[in-house]
């Protein structure tokens, strides 16, 4: 095949339109995914993802324009895309590495908002190269297939609809398919190779860039073989698992003294298995004082309801510490539910539901406890920040129930996210007290439309028979604090807790940095204790 029938033929252009929209999308889903395990998921990290990629996009689209015109060979457009498939290859072998640097760099010069500018930068060295050599794609194929004024407008249509239509599958498959299946690794890898032949058969056709195409190709498949075993958190050696699912990076650790789940790479533990101890010492401790709060401590078939069940530690403590409890716990995330029982040895009594915490509380009975604990770092759900769901949490309680809710960002500066938490909570119940967790940056927040809630609360701790029980239940009453109705109210129409929660974020990462920096001033490198 020449390239003049190539050209004129239209379908392997409109191939190229097709695939080219599709690898786009790809590309910035799994920037996402790659960005994640560093710097959280949220709509903060969305926005600056999606507006890195336009601007590639946009710089894109001008440069192939002018290109074109300049020289409407399509050899320059299929070489572009062969150099674009081999950086897409290889961001999963460079980028975990860059991006460590990257935030190591950043952390050294700045205290302030290192979410934004280590995620902002990160995208812009690893992702827009790649996107603005595919953003060249579209103006040069106008350049290629429109003959006359007679269709053009048909012509670029043609292009924008299987751009689009691309563009689509390139947002469905690797959500649903390719990221949960293969991981996000090997996502970049298939739309790399993609697009990899695409160039190859061009050039095939026209008899050119024989070593051209056969050095890429020996570059991708080196990239595929180096990231078979990829990890995200490349420098921890106790990782028993490792893994992605539709909503989140996956990482289980074991050492002598636990099991860990997190879905952060830097920090963060969503759920814990304490081996040797009864406690563990962080605030799902502190939460099991709502059962007592509730009159439900020494009742037999009482009903707890825990949203956001992780793999399940305060389900564990409950089952453990309570008389027959029925328990209900909801995890939107179904590979997370699996890992309960493989790793965590959630009980079987305890009844586990895939489901959006809302939707499901939406439709379930009354209990005596419904722990929340969906917030995870900035990405906090805002469908379950808000008056609307609060309201909705103490229609499901039973008449002297309690609702207690993790939050997990203190600050101290005034209208932190947890304050708009607290006053958004006060307003729906009369009755609302916090309390600090020992260690780290959460604390527990009990709410109730029983006044009597800690009368009932002191009343339950002297029946309470096990030691070690009893002497956490007395140190969270007296860490416990009133919560009065303030006028920081989230609601369903504005909860803006992404940015909330990246303020208190930063403030504890300024302060961890100051801390270091500090340190080395003083004692250099040879002071940091790794």
């Amino acid at each position: 095949m020449t390239p003049i029938n190539l050209l004129k033929n239209k379908y392997f252009l409109y191939a190229t339109e097709f695939f080219s929209g599709m690898s786009v999308m790809a590309v910035e889903l799994g920037a996402s995914r790659l960005l994640a395990p560093y710097f959280s998921s949220s709509q903060v990290i969305w926005t600056i993802i999606i507006g890195t990629i336009m601007i590639a996009m946009a710089l894109g689209n001008i440069w192939g324009g002018r290109v074109a015109d300049k020289n409407p060979d399509p050899a320059r457009l299929y070489k572009r895309l062969l150099l674009a498939a081999v950086w897409i290859a290889a961001i999963p072998f460079l980028g975990k590495y860059l991006i460590a640097a990257i935030s190591l760099g950043v952390a050294l010069l700045t205290e302030k908002n290192f979410l934004v500018i280590a995620s902002f930068l990160s995208c812009l060295i690893i992702f827009v190269f790649p996107l603005m050599l595919l953003g060249t794609v579209t103006p040069s194929l106008v350049k290629y297939t429109v003959e006359d004024l007679d269709n053009n407008g048909e012509i670029v249509g043609r292009l924008g609809a299987l751009n689009t239509i691309g563009s689509i599958l390139g947002t469905f498959l690797p959500t649903f398919v390719t990221i949960p299946t293969v991981g996000t690794a090997a996502t970049f890898i298939i739309f790399s190779v993609l697009l990899a032949l695409l160039s190859l058969l061009y050039f095939i056709s026209v008899r050119k860039k024989a070593a051209a195409c056969a050095v890429s190709f020996l570059l991708i498949g080196l990239f595929s073989i180096s990231s078979v075993k990829y990890s995200f958190a490349f420098w921890e050696n106790d990782l028993v698992y490792e893994g992605e699912s539709i909503y989140n990076y996956l990482q289980v650790k074991e050492n002598d003294e636990s099991v860990i789940l997190s879905t952060n790479v830097l920090a963060g533990v969503q759920s814990i298995k304490m081996k040797h101890k009864e406690f563990t010492g962080m605030y799902y401790d502190y939460a099991l004082a709502a059962p007592y709060m509730a009159g439900a401590g020494q009742q037999a078939d009482s009903d707890i309801l825990i949203l956001g069940l992780g793999t399940g530690t305060f389900a564990s403590m409950c089952a453990s510490y309570l008389d027959s409890p029925n328990i209900d716990g909801v995890e939107i995330d179904e590979k997370i539910a699996r890992l309960s029982s493989q790793y965590f040895d959630l009980p079987k009594s305890v009844n586990v539901h895939v489901e959006d915490g809302r939707i499901f509380l939406s439709n379930s009975d009354k209990y005596d406890v419904i722990m929340v604990d969906a917030y995870q770092d900035i990405t906090i759900p805002f469908q379950m920040s808000t008056v609307e769901f609060f309201t909705m949490v103490k229609e499901h309680l039973k008449e002297d129930g309690v609702m207690v809710v993790n939050m997990n960002m203190h600050s101290s500066k005034e209208g932190s996210i947890n304050d708009y938490l607290c006053d958004t909570i006060a307003s729906v119940f009369p009755y609302a007290y916090t309390a600090k967790v020992g260690s780290g940056t959460n604390m527990e927040l009990f709410a109730s439309e029983n006044g009597d809630m800690l009368t009932v609360f002191s009343e339950e701790l002297s029946a309470i028979g096990t030691p070690a029980l009893r002497q956490m239940m007395e140190k969270v009453e007296e860490s416990l604090q009133p919560v009065r109705e303030g006028s920081l109210i989230l609601t369903d129409d504005k909860a803006p807790v992404e940015v909330l929660g990246m303020r208190v974020i930063d403030e504890i990462i300024g302060d961890e940095l100051h801390y270091y920096k500090n340190i080395i001033k003083e004692e250099g490198l040879e002071g940091l204790d790794f």
